[in-house]
């Protein structure tokens, strides 16, 4: 006897009642069933096996993340829960200041690269889902609060394009204010309570506010004449504050989401006054802005500084010399401390300041080229991105030991799956 016909003959259904005037018809049911299994037995040898292990068991999401590979146009999916590299996604165009968003679900990534070019990434397939090319040069995107529209603020030709999150089919496309004949330069795009987009328009000095209740009739709350030059942009954690930085003018433009009929006023106006600048060699980023201790800390453009202002009033209460031109600045997520990294071409160093005592703590030295700073979700661990040196470095937040270093190919941007629940992220 076979040893599928074990198999069916393991069953007692099919072997009781078979008496002589039913021989027949028990055999051919006997046949049938074997056929059956010889059919399941051959399907599932013919099943493909996934090249990604990941693939082939339950898991979830919350413990990866993804490190551009600004050179190579690449991404490296790594895990936190035992800091290792899983797998590398290729093909996703020009990274050179890519940033991205994920679904509410975490298991898709948004990427935006600078070719313009608006990528789908599945974290559990580590696939490259799907890629559009949507404008000639893109600054970053914003997903919106139900999760079904993705946002991206373009250089060139300027303006906001939205998709949809499925598909990546365009939604809608909102022109900018032109300036000298050419659409405004679109920066600062973030996401806000309500469905909305909020961003600001580099050439015009305006913020938008667009409503994106009905994506197909997109309702626009324009703001003229903020500052010069608005250069970056952040939203408050809570989603009711969104401040864009005056590349033009000492300050920054201020706007209380609640409170649209008060528009926008200007914070810390003149902080540099009476001082010289100095060049600026890279614009610093409000993203991942940090705030601890009713305190917001803030890079100064121009200046060795991080500016420190109170969240009630708006208004500077300090400042802290630091080793060169912040960047980043960013609050560990539980506040505590506070870390800088710096532009071109002092980049080799990262400095910690107490969020309580305003002192700096720690000045660690990585290497050339500390483009990016991620912490895991609750702040033991800070992943840094040293770009000469081809290396992620892991440190411990509490001593700042080196715990780990990873092999990743001009690594810049670094993000954890945990911003899928957080507004402006």
């Amino acid at each position: 006897m076979s040893w599928f016909g074990l198999v069916l003959d393991g069953s007692p259904r099919i072997n009781a009642n078979v008496s002589s005037g039913t021989r027949d018809s028990g055999l051919r049911t006997r046949l049938r069933f074997r056929w059956i299994a010889l059919s399941g037995l051959l399907l599932g040898l013919a099943a493909p096996i996934s090249a990604d292990p990941l693939a082939t068991k339950l898991r979830g999401t919350g413990d990866l993340g993804l490190i551009v590979e600004r050179a190579a146009g690449s991404l490296q999916r790594v895990e936190t829960s035992t800091n290792s590299i899983l797998s590398r996604i290729e093909g996703l165009g020009d990274l050179s200041h890519a940033s991205l968003v994920y679904s509410r679900d975490a298991r898709f990534a948004y990427v935006f690269g600078r070719d313009g070019g608006l990528s789908k990434v599945d974290l559990l397939e580590s696939t490259l889902v799907k890629r559009v090319v949507q404008s000639g040069n893109s600054i970053g995107g914003a997903i919106s609060q139900d999760g079904k529209l993705i946002a991206v603020g373009n250089y060139e030709p300027g303006g906001v394009r939205v998709f949809d999150a499925e598909t990546l089919e365009l939604v809608a496309d909102l022109p900018a204010t032109p300036v000298n004949g050419k659409p405004s330069k679109v920066v600062g795009l973030v996401d806000a309570p309500g469905n909305r987009f909020v961003f600001s328009l580099w050439d015009a000095n305006e913020i938008w506010v667009a409503d994106m209740s009905d994506p197909k009739a997109p309702q626009l709350t324009k703001f003229t004449d903020i500052g010069r030059q608005p250069y970056d942009a952040l939203i408050t954690p809570d989603g009711r504050y969104y401040i864009a930085g005056l590349f033009g003018e000492d300050g920054l433009a201020l706007l209380d989401l609640w409170q649209l009929d008060k528009g926008v006023r200007r914070i810390l106006p003149g902080y540099g006054k009476g001082e010289q600048p100095l060049p600026v060699y890279k614009m610093p980023h409000l993203e991942g802005w940090a705030m601890a201790d009713d305190k917001v800390f803030l890079p100064a453009i121009g200046r060795h500084e991080v500016l420190v202002v109170d969240m009630r009033s708006w208004e500077e209460v300090g400042r802290i010399p630091v080793h060169a031109q912040p960047v980043f600045v960013m609050a560990r997520p539980d506040g505590r401390q506070v870390w800088v990294n710096f532009a071109f071409p002092n980049n080799e160093k990262v400095q910690v300041i107490d969020s309580l005592s305003l002192q700096l703590i720690h000045t660690m030295e990585p290497g050339k080229g500390v483009l990016h700073m991620e912490f895991e979700p609750r702040g033991e661990e800070v992943w840094l991105s040293v770009r000469d040196l081809d290396k992620v470095q892991i440190y411990a937040t509490e001593d700042f030991r080196l715990l780990k270093e990873l092999p990743v190919d001009k690594p810049s941007g670094i993000f954890f799956t945990d911003r899928a629940h957080k507004i402006g992220l």
